[in-house]
């Protein structure tokens, strides 16, 4: 579907023929980019985990973007959707640099602006797409010029996903399991965004889950945690949301807020995530977390320090960091 809008793009782009852009400006632009996406502080010390971890995170926001860009599955906000896709942008994701050329070539959700389409196609012709290759010579002079948005990080984009919103969509059997989950999480400092995305992605919001490792109810507790959070029937729906939530609130305080490190340790054990100085590299593990940073949109949540002090491996990877840094 998205490729068939984009092929759509290209063929009525082409209406006016425009001088080609000079390649050496466009390595320029293309280097801004990436520079911009390498100056964000790195939280882990594998240089290619960082970059995995960018990549990523752009290429979500590009799917984000199409999604609002043209209304499927959620409300049409291009708009919005010309934001997420100048982050992607901004973090070096090729589609995200078309699209968003596209859209300032269309005055689609923003105002019409061809030098910095041209830019924009441009940047990603140089990383071999092909359909900006094509839209290049349709376009004026280049002038390397670009939206504010790749000049300085954006700011924290709005949350776009309303809790009421979200639970109206789920069966009838789940909405009471969700408004509980919802309404109990703030008391316990948790974002109900967050919690509602580790419930489904957990067990999808059922108190009858069992999984093969003995993972029980809403917020999949093994016998270990339940015990550990004072859950006596981790099948009462309340006590084991109560117990999911008593854990996430202790692992976002040992990970200092950081919400792939706290999914990592919900779902791998807090033990996984201080060996392996991060995520750990198992594919179920990536694959939560990814999931998990989807639904939230962010990569922060506030967190008590009051709970427990933090894990003593994140000062060995702000040391690492600095020693790397310095040298």
């Amino acid at each position: 579907m998205a490729k068939k809008k984009r092929d759509q793009r290209s063929a009525q782009g082409q209406a006016d023929g425009r001088v080609p852009l000079r390649a050496a400006r466009i390595r320029q632009a293309v280097g801004l980019s990436v520079a911009l996406a390498c100056s964000v502080p790195a939280v882990a010390a594998d240089g290619e985990l960082i970059a995995q971890a960018f990549a990523e995170q752009a290429r979500y926001l590009a799917r984000e973007a199409l999604s609002f860009e043209h209304g499927e599955g959620v409300p049409r906000d291009q708009p919005y959707a010309a934001r997420l896709y100048c982050e992607s942008a901004r973090l070096g994701d090729p589609e995200g640099m078309y699209a968003l050329a596209w859209m300032y070539a269309n005055g689609r959700g923003v105002e019409r602006n061809d030098a910095y389409a041209g830019t924009l196609f441009a940047m990603a012709a140089m990383t071999g797409n092909e359909h900006a290759a094509r839209m290049q010579r349709y376009m004026g002079e280049y002038t390397g010029a670009v939206p504010e948005c790749l000049h300085t990080p954006s700011t924290l984009i709005e949350q776009r996903w309303p809790v009421e919103a979200l639970i109206a969509r789920l069966p009838a059997a789940r909405q009471a399991v969700a408004r509980m989950l919802a309404e109990l999480a703030p008391k316990y400092g948790i974002q109900p965004q967050f919690a509602l995305a580790i419930g489904l992605t957990e067990s999808a919001l059922n108190p009858q889950a069992l999984s093969p490792k003995n993972a029980m109810g809403v917020m999949q507790l093994i016998p270990e945690t339940a015990q550990r959070f004072n859950v006596a029937n981790p099948y009462d729906p309340e006590q084991n949301i109560r117990g999911g939530l008593a854990y996430l609130r202790w692992l976002l305080a040992y990970f200092e807020g950081d919400i792939a490190l706290a999914a990592a340790g919900y779902n791998a054990g807090e033990g996984a995530v201080d060996r392996h100085r991060g995520v750990p590299p198992y594919r179920e593990t990536r694959a939560y977390v990814e999931r998990i940073l989807r639904h939230v949109g962010e990569g922060r949540h506030p967190y008590d320090g009051n709970v427990v002090s933090p894990s003593p491996m994140l000062r060995t990877l702000r040391l690492a960091s600095q020693e790397d840094h310095e040298t």
